[in-house]
């Protein structure tokens, strides 16, 4: 299934746990009623529910305030969540304070330096893993 397939399904299912009817009309309508922006059009609530298009950043962080949702959820759902939470979990499990003083300091460098030393980080992960490195190098 395609990315605009699947966010039309979570908008119709966080719709529905509004006890909202899904339709444009609706969608339309409610959406309009909170968003401060130029009001959107039938066409454009009913593409939104139909797989055919995707709201901007602006209007989907909208959607999913008066939806009630997390707005990464509506627009990635769960599976980016849990990825996003996984990784946040191996960061800070697996950066010390050391690690942090060292990112801190690499982030206060200008824009060259930080390139040459993020190469030569890269340059010794690559070398570590090789394969054929030998063990304890």
């Amino acid at each position: 299934m395609n990315e605009k397939k699947e966010f039309s399904e979570r908008l119709r299912a966080a719709m529905q746990a509004q006890r909202l009817d899904v339709s444009g009309a609706v969608l339309e309508r409610e959406f309009n009623l909170h968003w401060s922006g130029k009001p959107v059009r039938r066409q454009t609530a009913w593409k939104w529910l139909n797989g055919e298009a995707i709201p901007t950043q602006d209007k989907l962080q909208e959607l999913a305030k008066w939806l009630k949702l997390d707005a990464q959820h509506l627009r990635f759902g769960d599976h980016v969540q849990s990825h996003l939470r996984a990784e946040q979990k191996r960061w800070d499990q697996g950066v010390g304070y050391l690690e942090r003083e060292t990112f801190d300091a690499f982030l206060k460098l200008p824009a060259p330096q930080r390139k040459i030393i993020r190469e030569v980080i890269l340059t010794f992960a690559k070398v570590h893993d090789e394969p054929d490195a030998p063990a304890g190098k």
